[in-house]
């Protein structure tokens, strides 16, 4: 698609585009080609007519390029604000204030009532001066939208899963409380362990919340130490041998040697126990956790430290592979907030790392993850 302005103002008749195009302002002396920008772009010239309309603006109004160019600007473009009042009218860009500059992004209606985020940059050849050109970006709500629907869905979700261990914890020590010196010592203990693993589901799902927090938001902090990964799965194994799992369910493959790695130990924890409680919880048979030297997913780097973890359980169906790291997915059983897997997959990749789920060859599932070495610049 082509962009342009009319060799005179007000030259070109209303109903039909310049004869001559070329991309406006500065967007000409850039070499940028306005069908290649993210978000919607159109620019009218100082007569109020189309100048400019990519394919983002195309796309989120479903008006052709070819009908909007040379058009006034409330004409290929009306816009209403969210009371019905015709947006143009209302902000008034060329007869308006001389000392305005713009319109902040705000929440508009195209025909047909769908909405649109759109911001507006008013161009004056001197300051106070007349508008010469006015330049409206346009942005799609959907993403924004979606990110707003997922953040509503995990606030009823820790809601919900919150409500759970408060309310065992206030009706224990409420009785407590009012009854005490009608339990036995046995009796107030069963309580009293069932507040405190009740407690620690609390602190735990508020760490989850947490965590995503920081992932979204990319402020997730890696605070990088020498990690012997093997010695880190075999602490794991022998926490659930001793909570009573069979020793001979759990077989650890090291391969020697292994390059130093360099990860943030408590999160590469909290990675493993995530997949080794899925294992164990989802699958059945032997799980196997081979820890191995590979590639570095990471540019410039030789070696990296790959773990895999895989079980002999029913799998994961073909169709949910592309969900498993997504928030809320959950097995085939239920149980849990669903966010463990979203979690470990920013984890990893917060290290410059990477995470797969396949098919492992017992024909349960298995998860790889992949770590650079990153060892610190005064090692190399």
């Amino acid at each position: 698609m082509s962009v342009g302005t009319s060799s005179a103002p007000g030259a070109q008749d209303a109903g039909h585009p310049p004869a001559a195009f070329r991309p406006p302002g500065d967007l000409a002396g850039l070499g940028i080609d306005p069908d290649q920008l993210p978000d919607g772009l159109v620019v009218a010239d100082e007569q109020g007519r189309v100048i400019c309309f990519n394919a983002a603006a195309q796309r989120i109004t479903a008006v052709s390029a070819r009908d909007a160019l040379g058009q006034r600007l409330e004409k290929a473009l009306p816009l209403e604000d969210l009371e019905g009042r015709r947006w143009w009218q209302l902000t008034d860009p060329y007869g308006g204030l001389a000392i305005r500059v713009g319109q902040p992004e705000r929440n508009l209606l195209l025909p047909g009532g769908r909405e649109v985020l759109v911001s507006a940059r008013y161009v004056r050849g001197r300051p106070t001066g007349p508008v010469r050109r006015l330049v409206v970006t346009l942005r799609d709500t959907e993403a924004r939208r979606r990110t707003e629907r997922s953040h509503a869905e995990l606030i009823a979700t820790v809601a919900h899963e919150l409500r759970s261990p408060l309310t065992s914890v206030k009706g224990f020590t409420a009785t407590l409380l009012a009854k005490w010196e009608r339990f036995t010592d046995d009796q107030k203990r069963l309580m009293l362990e069932t507040v405190d693993a009740d407690a620690d589901r609390v602190t735990r799902l508020i760490a989850e919340l947490l965590d995503i927090s920081r992932i979204d938001s990319g402020r997730l902090e890696v605070r990088r130490q020498p990690v012997d990964i093997g010695a880190a799965v075999g602490r794991h194994i022998q926490a659930y041998v001793a909570a009573g799992q069979e020793a001979d369910r759990f077989l650890l493959r090291v391969q020697q040697p292994l390059p130093d790695l360099w990860a943030d130990p408590d999160k590469i924890d909290q990675v493993l126990s995530n997949l080794l409680e899925n294992a164990v919880r989802h699958g059945e048979g032997t799980v196997t956790i081979d820890v191995t030297a590979t590639a570095s997913p990471r540019e410039g780097e030789d070696t990296g430290t790959s773990v895999t973890v895989s079980d002999e359980g029913p799998g994961i169906p073909e169709e949910s592979m592309n969900r498993v790291f997504t928030r809320f997915w959950r097995g085939s059983k239920r149980g849990g907030t669903g966010l463990g897997l979203y979690i470990v997959k920013g984890i990893v990749e917060a290290h410059g790392g990477t995470i797969t789920v396949g098919r492992a060859p017992g024909a349960g599932a298995e998860f790889r993850f992949t770590l650079p070495v990153s060892a610190p610049a005064y090692l190399a």
